[in-house]
């Protein structure tokens, strides 16, 4: 499953708070952007992101870092920019 985890600027701490869990990459992006609105900031401000995970996890519990990766094992991962910057 899908989760948006709180990133939070401690590098120390190796487990992550769990905010929402999603069934696709599709649903988290969305719930990250809804995140985003929310508080009123850029993206790269709100210390959230999408990883994936194998294990079992609800909202509010904790994640260590050993149990999710950043993609789905065979998911197509985007190489460069989306988007070009010129007209």
């Amino acid at each position: 499953m899908y989760a948006l985890i709180y990133d939070d600027p401690d590098r120390g701490d190796t487990a992550k708070m769990v905010i929402s869990v999603h069934g696709t990459r599709k649903e988290a992006d969305q719930a990250l952007l809804r995140r985003r609105g929310e508080l009123e900031r850029p993206v790269w401000e709100c210390h959230t992101r999408i990883v994936w995970t194998d294990k079992a996890v609800s909202c509010g519990e904790k994640i260590h870092r050993t149990d999710f990766t950043d993609w789905k094992k065979g998911e197509k991962i985007p190489e460069g920019e989306l988007h070009s910057d010129e007209d």
